[in-house]
Formats: structure tokens, C-alpha cells, sequence
């Protein structure tokens, strides 16, 4: 591990641990935060989310690179480069060359029909100051924005190389026995049986670039455009992983699980450490204690739950002190998706499950494909990319539960 991400890890700690003294003293005294304190606090939250990103960046973007490379070396046509000879200099043309390289002192020209004659100078674009280098930072600086979550979460990914529906069977209610009395008939108790069907929907992006600033550009243009390609694909299919509605687009997390907790009136859909404590137990154990099971909710909200301590003191929020492992909340893994409603009365701003029950059906993985001829006639180099994708929680017998704000 490089001195680098060592730096950010113990840059991590010694904030949070700032944090928490600015919390524990406010609790000392009885009080909330002053506005001093407050302000302080959010700068450490938002150091701290800074660190969290940046940490994120390093552990993806070698193996970003990497596939990016691997993609566009298959999929992208490279143009031939044809090797121009120039034709051998003869005659008056062989004298301006030997002018120009210095060799001859003066030669007669005479001004050719048909020609505009102008002097090259620097400071005009088009005469010349177009020729003159100019030095160029070779990495494109992109804005940052917040990207779908929901895939980290580790929902159950089922690839498929067609796009037939896919029934997947499930189970409703299991058989219960009971206790039977001396020559009294059993009593009939059957399971329940019920199927969910994962669909196909089509997600796609087109991108276009001139071939000139495709040859020209100073920066990786192509691995650019991968990269908002991807980037686009998942936030269309993860909005609808988190709140879609079902009919022509996929069912959402959010909108397939139960209530399994909902806030005090008064607090304007916030939520307490008992409220997360009550919807951590409102989940049965056996998804509880899945590897899969965890917490999703956006950033900001996550902020609120880093506040929160139990009735012994201790706080809720457990920071991760190893690069590429999650935060824990009550012993569980923590997951943001900006999808995930805000903290307001009625929103179901926190999910709690074992994720592995929402499938992701994805058909025909990810196609990324160029086309020189779309947009022949201006010259354009054309870029799609395309996904079919559905989503589905497949067993709604209470796998991931929401909490929802109070309705005032």
C-alpha cells in the first residue's frame, strides 16, 4: 500500500475521532452545537466524505483504465494510416525548396493566376499563429457527480445472453405443523407458492465527435467518452433500481419493500438512533445475519445516522479503517446511492436488507459500439452504448425493509 493511501487513512481517523470530541463535548454539556461547533462539524463530515471519494478513485481507476483499454481496443476500428510519398522535386519546384531550406540565396518566382498571396504572422490565428505549439496539460478535468449505488449493495446479478423473460419462482408461505392429539386427523398445510418476472428494458446513450478532435485531441477523448457512456447507463438503470415503479421499467428497492420502521411526528422525517435500531430488528435473522445485508441511504442522510449514538453511549456509526471496506452501522455494512429519497416527513429515506434478494437481470451484458458512417456526411465519429436491464425484489416477505419519516 502506498505512503499515499496510508496518508488518507490516518487522515481519516484523526477526523472522525475530531468529530466525535466536538459530539461528546455537546453531549457533556447538555446541549446541542453551537453554530460555531455546527459549522465545524459539517467541515469534518464533508473532509470526511472527501476522503471517502477520493479513497473510492483510487481503489476503481486502475481497474477503470484497465477495462477501458481492453474495450477500446476491441471495439473501436482504428483507421489505417496510409504513408504519403512526396513526388520528387524537379525543376522551378526544386529551386523554392532549395530556397526555402536556406541553400539558395534568392530565386524569380512568377505570381501564379488565381492565387491571394498573405503574410504569416503569429499574431493572427489563421495566418500562421495557428502553426505555433502551445503547451497542453494532457488530462481532461471532468466535473464530478454523484453516480447509482445501488450495484455495490450486492444485489444478486443474473446475465443472461438473450432477452426472453425470465420467471424467477418464489415462495409466499411455508407449511406449519402442529401439535396433533392420538388418532385426530393431520391437518393439511401446503406452501405457497408465487413467480416474478424479470424483463429486458433498453437503456442507451449516443455520443458524437468529430474525427478531427478525435486525431487531434491532447487527452484520452475515447477513454472520456467510455467513461460518460458507463456513467450515464448506470444512473438511468439505478434510479429505477431504487424507486421504479414496475410497469415499462424496473421495480424499484424502495417500492417493493415493507415499512419496517416509522418515525416520531415533530421531526420533520427524521430518524433516532432507536428508529434505526427498531428497523435493524424489524428485519427476521436469517436475511439479517446474510453477508448481503446492509444499509442504503444518500449522503446527506448518512451524515444525520454519524450523529447518533445507543442508550449506552456509544455511536451508532463505525468508520472503516481499511481502503475499499464500507462504513458499518450496527455491525453492518453502509451503502449511498443518491437515488434514495432525502430525510423528509412520509420519505423512505433508509433501506435495511440483505440486498441479495433484489436480482439484476442484465441481457446481453454491455455494448459499446462506433460507427464512422451514422453521421458520414458531417464527418462524425458516432459512439452508443447500450444495456437491457431489469430489477426486481424477488422475495417481498419482509427480505428489505424501509424506514419512513413521520407523516408530521
Amino acid at each position: 500500500m502506498s505512503s499515499h493511501i496510508k496518508a488518507l487513512q490516518e487522515r481519516r481517523a484523526n477526523i472522525w475521532e475530531q468529530a466525535k470530541a466536538l459530539l461528546d463535548a455537546a453531549e457533556a454539556r447538555g446541549e446541542d452545537l453551537t453554530a460555531e461547533e455546527e459549522a465545524t462539524y459539517q467541515t469534518l463530515n464533508t473532509d470526511l466524505d472527501n476522503i471517502d471519494a477520493r479513497a473510492k478513485q483510487l481503489v476503481e481507476a486502475e481497474a477503470r483504465n484497465k477495462d477501458a483499454l481492453a474495450a477500446f481496443e476491441t471495439l473501436l476500428a482504428k483507421p489505417e494510416t496510409v504513408t504519403r510519398t512526396a513526388p520528387e522535386a524537379t525543376g522551378r519546384d526544386s529551386e523554392v525548396r532549395r530556397w526555402a531550406r536556406g541553400e539558395a540565396r534568392d530565386f524569380t518566382l512568377e505570381k501564379p493566376q488565381n492565387v491571394n498571396f498573405r503574410d504569416l504572422v503569429k499574431g493572427t490565428a489563421t495566418a500562421g499563429g495557428n502553426t505555433v505549439p502551445t503547451t497542453f496539460y494532457g488530462q481532461l478535468m471532468a466535473h464530478l457527480i454523484e453516480v447509482s449505488g445501488v450495484m455495490m449493495a450486492g444485489p444478486t446479478v443474473l446475465n443472461t445472453t438473450s432477452g426472453e423473460t425470465i420467471d424467477v419462482p418464489v415462495t409466499t408461505a411455508h407449511s406449519s405443523a402442529a401439535l396433533t392429539a392420538e388418532g385426530v386427523a393431520l391437518t393439511e398445510s401446503d406452501p405457497a407458492f408465487a413467480k416474478r418476472s424479470l424483463s429486458a428494458y433498453k437503456y442507451g446513450v449516443l455520443l458524437q465527435a468529430s474525427s478531427e478532435l478525435l486525431t487531434d485531441t491532447g487527452v484520452d477523448l475515447e477513454g472520456y467518452l467510455s467513461m460518460q457512456a458507463g456513467r450515464a447507463l448506470g444512473n438511468a438503470f439505478g434510479a429505477h433500481a431504487i424507486t421504479g415503479s414496475g410497469t415499462n421499467q424496473p421495480t424499484g428497492i424502495v417500492t417493493s419493500a415493507s415499512t419496517g420502521k416509522t418515525g416520531g411526528t415533530g421531526v420533520t422525517g427524521a430518524f433516532t438512533a432507536d428508529d434505526l435500531i427498531d428497523l435493524f430488528y424489524s428485519v427476521i435473522a436469517p436475511y439479517r445475519n446474510s453477508t448481503s445485508c446492509g444499509w442504503l441511504m444518500r449522503d446527506a442522510s448518512l451524515g444525520a445516522a454519524r450523529k447518533l449514538k445507543d442508550s449506552q453511549g456509544q455511536y451508532l456509526w463505525q468508520p472503516s479503517i481499511q481502503l475499499g471496506v464500507p462504513d458499518m452501522l450496527l455491525g453492518k455494512p453502509v451503502y449511498t446511492d443518491p437515488y434514495m429519497a432525502a430525510i423528509a416527513t412520509s420519505a423512505k429515506s433508509v433501506a435495511f436488507g440483505d440486498f441479495s434478494q433484489y436480482f439484476v437481470r442484465m441481457a446481453g451484458g454491455v455494448r459499446f459500439e462506433r460507427s464512422d458512417d451514422y453521421a458520414f456526411n458531417t464527418d462524425l465519429t458516432t459512439y452508443r452504448a447500450i444495456i437491457r436491464a431489469d430489477g426486481l425484489t424477488v422475495d417481498q416477505t419482509g427480505a428489505i425493509k424501509v424506514f419512513a419519516g413521520g407523516a408530521s
